[in-house]
């Protein structure tokens, strides 16, 4: 992209806004409402909003030109920015070729790219991508063998940090989602049809694929003699369970890499967590798609900041660079965007990724310089 074509896209998509607004025109409806909804009444989703908005700074002045970095380390590894890509369940089902374009955009910004378990595409698939930039987020399989061979997979294929979530014990109802048709796994009816007639982007990058509606690539393998399948016990679900501590222990001794825990809003649990061996712990409500009663995951952070010494990430809610300074001076030390990547993809395809961190980027650089900062940890404890 021409230093030309990078400003002609500022000044039509300055904001994640709008990129979320030229991505719902051009995904189809029952995709849209699977990336973009929460569960209940979507409160937790609101309330993050509101939350984050309540964090607010004192401008400083006088503090002559600034020059910013935006360098930072976290479990030993060096990034560019302070923030990354979080991981999305059936990502190239939001946009085609979702998984690649994106580990490439974050290997070219060096920045980490998560990869799902759930994700459309293997970890082999995307292990030419990562370079090193590579975090597996892991879904508890039941079953011993095959979560040593997801484990080995993910290890094999260059990802050495283990991301495992622990916040879905069973499948949230996600009211709105359910309401558009969409399936799991997904199914064309003529309903869904005439939704992707309607998007003829879309359309033809599923085309170019392999013409089928993406499914869970790295799960193929485990389904091997299973019975059928229904739309709700797919495969996703059958070999998935409900982590307890010993299940943790068992990962902790198994997986050689780093691991961070997914999913912590207490600070007793962070407290345990640290206690228990992991490397990070990751402060999130699941953006309010889990549970519709959940606390702020910005109002979560603090507490747990206090609880340990253990690094923090963070998501949930995070619309701009202003968001991300916010959660930095509220105790992070990454944060992560996932539905943000998404809209950025729906949006401008293969160049949405990139214009989505330059605008992160110029929204931290600005606000920084209101602010008399020329890092954005030098903002750790300044919030009001």
């Amino acid at each position: 992209m021409t230093h030309s074509d990078a400003a002609t896209l500022h000044n039509k998509f300055p904001a994640i806004s709008d990129l979320k607004s030229r991505a719902s025109r051009r995904i189809p409806k029952f995709v849209w409402e699977y990336l973009d909804s929460a569960t209940g009444t979507e409160a937790t989703l609101q309330h993050n909003r509101v939350a984050l908005d309540a964090v607010k700074f004192e401008p400083s002045i006088l503090h002559g030109e600034l020059t910013t970095d935006l360098t930072c380390q976290i479990m030993g590894q060096s990034y560019n920015l302070p923030f990354g890509i979080a991981p999305v369940g059936m990502s190239g089902l939001m946009w085609p070729g979702a998984e690649v374009t994106l580990a490439q955009s974050a290997t070219t910004a060096r920045i980490p790219y998560s990869l799902s378990t759930v994700a459309t595409r293997t970890p082999e698939d995307i292990a030419p991508h990562i370079q090193g930039n590579g975090w597996f987020q892991f879904y508890a399989p039941r079953d011993e063998d095959i979560r040593r061979d997801m484990l080995t997979r993910a290890r094999l294929s260059g990802f050495d940090t283990l991301v495992m979530t622990v916040d879905v014990p069973m499948a949230s109802r996600r009211e709105r989602q359910v309401r558009s048709g969409l399936t799991n796994p997904p199914k064309l009816t003529p309903r869904l049809m005439a939704q992707v007639a309607m998007c003829p982007s879309w359309s033809i990058g599923m085309a170019q694929l392999d013409g089928k509606l993406p499914r869970m690539a790295t799960l193929d393998k485990y389904s091997e003699g299973k019975e059928a399948l229904s739309s709700v016990a797919h495969i996703g679900y059958l070999i998935r369970t409900s982590p307890d501590w010993e299940y943790l222990r068992w990962i902790r001794e198994y997986w050689d890499g780093k691991l961070v825990i997914k999913g912590v809003l207490r600070a007793e649990d962070a407290t345990k967590l640290e206690a228990e061996g992991v490397d990070a712990i990751w402060v999130s409500n699941h953006a309010g798609r889990q549970f519709d009663a959940a606390p702020a995951s910005i109002e979560a952070l603090p507490k747990i900041r206090a609880a340990t010494n253990l690094p923090l990430i963070f998501d949930s809610g995070v619309e701009g660079g202003l968001d991300i300074l916010r959660a930095i001076a509220l105790g992070a030390d990454y944060v992560m965007l996932g539905r943000a990547f998404h809209y950025a993809l729906g949006a401008l395809g293969n160049d949405g990724p990139a214009h989505l961190i330059s605008i992160l980027t110029q929204d931290m650089t600005a606000n920084m310089a209101q602010l008399g900062v020329t890092t954005p940890f030098e903002l750790r404890g300044k919030a009001l």
